[in-house]
């Protein structure tokens, strides 16, 4: 058995079409191929560039280029999530699974031990089909989401109350959704890719696998680990949170920041996928200027509007000026977040923000999700974790400047007794997660893990 776990692990890659999906595949391809294992990671064309910079390993790493095929509706050239709105997500599922012969080919001519994947829920059948390959679905959302999971015709028939109660052996009481959010979970019955429903896609994948592995560690969400190991009656491995080293260079926010005092700005970023409607864009920006503090906010322009300054609500530009930045573009979260003058991050709860607010950061944390998974995210770490305060929103999940004040005031308030509580706790577990070994342990133990389910098949 040692010699066999002295071997090294040949490894495909294929995530899903956004970067949300592709940086934390690659992430991981890192800290594998830091270990000496060989990746052939797929990608679509236009993702190459990005991609390459984060490749630290590119003798062990092989970028493979994918050719999207293209599908009526789509526009030309669109490859990931971020070359189309929301509403066109499901053409860009169809052209993804239209790639199954391209795949397919590309694995009967290379000797490879795992295909790790997430969307594409036809991987384990074709793996079983060409043989000797193992499946693993690489999960990137906390793997509580998947206590939520009806089928359609329970959703259709059941009260908010019924959907949102957890299921028989659920491990908390807390990390759950509430009534008024049981609404959001018609989402996972729309079609996503032709024939083929977001929950079926992820369900498939689940099921069909040879074992899962999750971006995460036993210490923060062992409970529902387990639970998912028992629910779906197969392994469930830790990867660990596999966060890359942020980068020791100033950036181009670092003099904005610098006017400012040692821990007053409230830093917030939603992600590139998160639009808001132009009234709770308002009422974001309203919020931040009531708190009288100086804000970065990082947010894509409003539905319906083709910039951030037209939705801006009027002499709003005038009344903050040099005390409050608004951009619409990337920025280094990490390098922010860590920046001394950066005192709160209102954050969507995006899984990987969640990992990089509690390694990363001394920060106070405001939480304000949209999507399922980034409300089940918020509650593990408000509820569960008790590292920051969720933003309170009314019966339609909306949420009001006083209500957006009110939730940084309580964390910023150096007086305020829950902000005393969640800065200690977040310090606690800053303090685990980033003692030395600790990342680096998950992932020699997954990769040992990984080598004994190839002794199990052989």
């Amino acid at each position: 058995m040692a010699e066999f776990i002295e071997s090294k692990l040949e490894i495909v890659m294929f995530p899903w079409l956004a970067f949300g999906h592709l940086i934390p595949y690659m992430n991981l391809s890192n800290e594998l191929a830091k270990r000496g294992h060989k990746i052939s990671f797929l990608l679509p064309k236009n993702a190459e560039i990005r991609l390459q910079k984060l490749n630290l390993y590119p003798n062990l790493i092989t970028l493979h280029k994918l050719t999207i095929p293209h599908v009526d509706g789509l526009p030309y050239g669109a490859e990931t999530t971020a070359d189309v709105p929301g509403s066109l997500e499901s053409l860009l599922a169809t052209a993804f699974d239209e790639l199954y012969d391209e795949i397919k080919s590309f694995l009967q001519n290379l000797k490879t031990h795992f295909v790790f994947f997430d969307f594409a829920y036809w991987i384990p059948d074709l793996a079983r089909e060409i043989g000797g390959i193992k499946t693993l679905s690489y999960l990137l959302i906390s793997p509580a989401v998947m206590s939520i999971s009806p089928d359609k015709a329970t959703f259709m028939t059941s009260t908010s109350a019924e959907l949102v109660k957890p299921p028989p052996g659920y491990p908390s009481t807390t990390v759950v959704l509430r009534e008024s959010e049981a609404k959001l979970l018609s989402f996972i019955y729309h079609e996503y890719g032709k024939g083929v429903t977001f929950q079926e896609r992820l369900n498939k994948g689940f099921t069909q696998c040879d074992v899962i592995a999750v971006k995460t560690c036993r210490e923060i969400e062992g409970i529902f680990c387990d639970y998912l190991a028992t629910l779906l009656e197969k392994p469930v491995l830790y990867a660990g949170p596999v966060i890359p080293e942020p980068k020791k260079e100033q950036h181009e926010l670092s003099n904005w920041l610098e006017k400012f005092e040692p821990g007053s700005v409230v830093f917030c970023a939603f992600g590139s996928q998160m639009i808001l409607e132009k009234k709770q864009f308002q009422q974001l920006v309203l919020g931040f200027e009531l708190t009288e503090l100086p804000f970065l906010l990082v947010v894509k322009p409003p539905q319906g509007t083709n910039s951030v300054e037209e939705a801006l609500p009027e002499g709003f530009k005038q009344r903050v000026q040099e005390k409050g930045l608004i951009l619409d573009c990337w920025v280094p979260q990490l390098e922010i977040l860590r920046h001394k003058s950066v005192g709160c991050f209102v954050t969507h709860c995006g899984y990987g923000s969640m990992w990089e607010s509690l390694v990363l950061c001394d920060c106070q944390l405001v939480l304000l999700p949209r999507p399922i998974d980034h409300i089940f995210t918020a509650r593990l770490m408000g509820q569960h974790l008790k590292v920051g305060v969720e933003v309170e929103k009314d019966e339609n999940d909306l949420f009001t400047k006083e209500n957006l004040c009110k939730a940084v005031k309580c964390v910023m308030d150096k007086d305020s007794q829950i902000g005393c509580l969640v800065k200690e706790n977040h310090r606690k577990w800053k303090e685990l997660l980033s003692s030395p070994g600790f990342m680096s342990n998950y992932i020699d133990n997954f990769i040992q893990d990984l080598h004994g389910l190839l002794v199990e098949k052989t």
